[in-house]
């Protein structure tokens, strides 16, 4: 059954577009360009320990699942503090730091605007600080669920400030990343309003809001594609369904049913013009979707879908196959032509964040278990893996830029290099 009969969209004037100034090198976003989670991986050490390529880390001022992200020579990371008990103290925090040396250059403190839902044990677990940042070089954009969305500059000063709903419509809190497309900050505040929102990056002024309640389980980080006639969609995976909208209005163009049941939170993997979906609870679902088309696609567009997917952790791709490991530990390596499984391996731990393709080598961060590094074979060949004395809850994804890895945890955030990379 589609929810699309449910999704109102009101459009508003678009102004002028303008390009992104953020480097060709930068990790400005959550995965990274594209969403992809890759990256060439040159000279990136593939073995680290307290003492042995970590040339910096930094204690953060609170939890989070976020991501770091890299813009020019600073990296930059969202996290949470007092959000326990009644709520009443909570507040979240923007961290700047220097690429290089790990120096704090700013930090912005930004208290709950509304009182949060109190009894939401997992949205203090998941949906405080769950959201990474994006910037366009010039500004970084942060959600901080009811508390709104915020721009500020490189600098630490607060651009503009608007609100995107003060629901709680999930026990889970929210998670979905902004994103930006042209002169658009685009926003998924399923939780807070079951709304995907735009809003103009310079000024913060509103440009459309699309509403649908089955946006109220969705978690799931929206991207940008092109399909077979060059045409920009801004894809989104949302329960039991997959949407491609126009990115300047926030109109529904096409939607294909899927068996990604109860939460989305993945985000979808496009390459090549097919949108890799999956996720929701075990054994959740995943499909294989072409892009393009009008209203329901499902017959046309659906390459092929399957039951088992991942709850939390985002796939890769890589020589025709998707890569992935579940919440539960479980490593699948999947045919992306057919859907079918070449790999099932079972892991261990637990994993949130998700993985990336590191040149010919797969990274992936368990919750508590240290990284596992893989070769990115159909096998999944263990080649290594890599412990930190720090014990707390490593759930955000991993950043690259130039030779350095940067991963955080509850307590920090860390930079892997070989001695003298940059």
């Amino acid at each position: 059954m589609s929810f699309l009969r449910l999704l109102p969209t009101a459009v508003l004037a678009s102004s002028l577009l303008v390009p992104s100034l953020a480097g060709a090198a930068d990790w400005a976003g959550f995965r990274g360009t594209g969403a992809t989670g890759t990256s060439a991986g040159t000279g990136i050490p593939l073995t680290w320990s307290d003492t042995k390529n970590l040339a910096w880390k930094v204690a953060l001022p609170g939890k989070g699942f976020s991501s770091p992200i890299v813009v020019g020579e600073k990296v930059l990371v969202t996290c949470y503090s007092g959000g326990s008990g009644d709520l009443t103290g909570l507040k979240r925090h923007l961290v700047c730091v220097d690429r290089n040396t790990g120096k704090v250059l700013w930090k912005k403190d930004v208290p709950s605007k509304v009182r949060e839902r109190a009894s939401a044990s997992f949205g203090a677990a998941h949906g405080f600080a769950s959201h990474t940042p994006t910037s366009d070089g010039e500004r970084v954009y942060v959600l901080m669920g009811n508390t709104g969305v915020l721009a500020f500059d490189l600098d630490g000063k607060q651009i503009w400030r608007q609100d995107v709903g003060t629901e709680s419509a999930s026990r889970f809190g929210s998670a979905s990343s902004p994103i930006l497309y042209k002169n658009l900050l685009i926003v998924t505040a399923g939780a807070e309003s079951e709304s995907i929102r735009a809003f103009d990056a310079k000024t913060g002024k509103p440009v459309w809001k699309t509403e649908a309640s089955s946006l109220n389980r969705t978690y799931s980080t929206p991207v940008i594609a092109k399909n077979a006639k060059g045409v920009d969609e801004l894809v989104l995976s949302v329960t039991f369904e997959t949407w491609g909208l126009d990115p300047m209005t926030g109109t529904l163009k096409w939607y294909a049913e899927t068996e990604v049941d109860t939460n989305a939170v993945p985000t979808v993997l496009v390459n090549e013009g097919i949108a890799y979906v999956i996720g929701g609870r075990s054994p959740g679902g995943r499909a294989a979707i072409r892009l393009g088309g009008s209203d329901d696609v499902t017959k046309t567009h659906v390459l092929w879908s399957k039951t088992g997917g991942s709850y939390v952790s985002s796939p890769v791709y890589h020589k025709g196959h998707l890569y992935w490991i579940n919440d539960r530990g479980v490593g699948f390596v999947v045919d992306g032509k057919t859907g079918e499984e070449v790999t099932r391996k079972r892991i261990g731990g637990q994993f949130y964040a998700s993985m990336l393709l590191l040149g010919n080598r797969l990274v992936a961060i368990s919750r508590f278990g240290g990284t596992h590094v893989f070769d990115a074979n159909t096998s999944l060949t263990p080649v290594g893996r890599n412990r930190l004395s720090d014990t707390s809850d490593f759930s955000g994804s991993p950043a690259v830029a130039g030779n350095r890895l940067y991963l955080r945890s509850d307590r920090f955030l860390y930079c892997i290099s070989a001695k003298g990379a940059k």
